[in-house]
């Protein structure tokens, strides 16, 4: 018997009404596809998550522009960035997240910002999570940026460093990255220039990462060498008008033995020099270190106008030592290092001063933050 009219048509309705909800559910989840790859850029708790360190009870907070647990075959770069003195992870996620905007970068790499706590109720303050790591505030060989160990745990800040590299080899959850960029700007390149000479898992990483230490105040020595002028005479920015005399090109050898060791006896410890290590960097030998620093991607980079003592600058006798201004501390370090067979790069950032931002997203800087293969 053929089905009457009504029938059919009660039938068909039907059909539209399955279909149209196949059609929505599809639509819904291509939305929820593209919302959950889209990338998080604002410093707010949505774009953060609390990461767990290996060995301690506690955490590290982290900005991120995606998630450390979703599969995402989209992401092929890393980029993590170090904060510096004022511990302002949310304010270096910004200038990241901008710089990755600027080289059309945002939807295939994901930028990490980790904080590293500090609250002593005086002088630093920050407002933490419960379970959050803290560190040491004041200056010193067992802070944070040189390795130190957390406040009542037993993890050290290259700890949280080593772990978040470990996420990003994760290829159950990457499976498509192919570089990875840890960028450390002042106080954060003063960790990123120690991290990249002691840290012990760069090796075992199938995705190794390559190192940029930008503008920090002081750098690790390996021996009694200290830089003379000539180390940095190359430029006319390395000195201050009124605050260091013109650079005379004059002969003479560009190293020498310190020769202010009975003033000075910091100039050689830990984080200018060898002695009395503390932490993460205790663990592992010093010429291990030299050769580890010899054979990673490193490259130097200082502001062009990076030439006065403001923005907690080391004004010690131990960073002294190693040049009068960040910008000529740093280019003689790049000379210091292929003393004993390193090749790494120097860039001399165009028109920067002391800024994180200025240098994240210069020209210059973008395609070393953000490599193409």
């Amino acid at each position: 018997m053929q089905p009457s009219i009504e029938e059919t048509l009660k039938g068909n309705t039907q059909i539209m009404r399955l279909s149209t909800t196949v059609v929505l559910a599809i639509l819904f989840a291509v939305l929820s596809a593209r919302a959950a790859a889209a990338p998080c850029t604002t410093a707010t708790a949505a774009c953060s998550e609390m990461v767990a360190i290996p060995g301690s009870k506690g955490g590290v907070l982290i900005y991120r522009s995606h998630p450390l647990g979703a599969r995402n075959a989209a992401i092929t770069r890393g980029l993590i960035v170090i904060h510096g003195l004022l511990r302002d992870a949310d304010s270096q996620f910004r200038s990241a997240t901008a710089a990755a905007f600027l080289a059309n970068a945002l939807g295939d790499t994901l930028v990490i910002a980790p904080r590293f706590a500090s609250n002593d109720r005086r002088s630093c303050k920050d407002e933490v999570a419960p379970g959050e790591l803290l560190w040491h505030c004041q200056p010193g060989a067992d802070t944070w940026r040189h390795g130190g160990e957390a406040i009542e745990a037993s993890v050290n800040s290259f700890d949280v460093v080593d772990e978040l590299l470990r996420r990003l080899n994760d290829r159950s959850v990457f499976p498509n990255m192919r570089a990875i960029v840890l960028f450390g700007h002042s106080a954060g390149g003063q960790y990123v220039n120690r991290y990249a000479m002691a840290n012990t898992i760069h090796e075992g990483l199938a995705v190794k990462p390559a190192y940029i230490v930008a503008n920090p105040s002081s750098y690790a020595y390996f021996d009694e060498l200290r830089p003379t002028r000539r180390a940095y005479v190359s430029t006319e920015v390395a000195a201050v008008p009124g605050y260091w005399e013109p650079l005379p090109s004059a002969p003479g050898p560009e190293f020498r033995p310190y020769g202010d060791r009975a003033n000075c006896t910091t100039y050689d410890s830990w984080p200018y020099g060898m002695q009395h290590r503390v932490g993460y960097a205790a663990k592992v030998d010093p010429e291990q270190m030299k050769k580890n620093l010899a054979a990673r991607a490193v490259t130097y980079m200082v502001g062009e106008y990076d030439i006065f003592p403001a923005y907690g600058f080391d004004a010690s006798c131990a960073a002294m030592a190693q040049g009068p201004t960040r910008v000529a501390r740093g280019l003689a370090y790049a000379k210091y290092v292929e003393r004993f067979g390193a090749k790494h790069s120097l860039v001399v950032v165009d028109t920067c001063a002391h800024s994180a931002r200025c240098v994240l997203t210069s020209e210059q800087v973008l395609p070393l933050l953000f490599p193409k293969d």
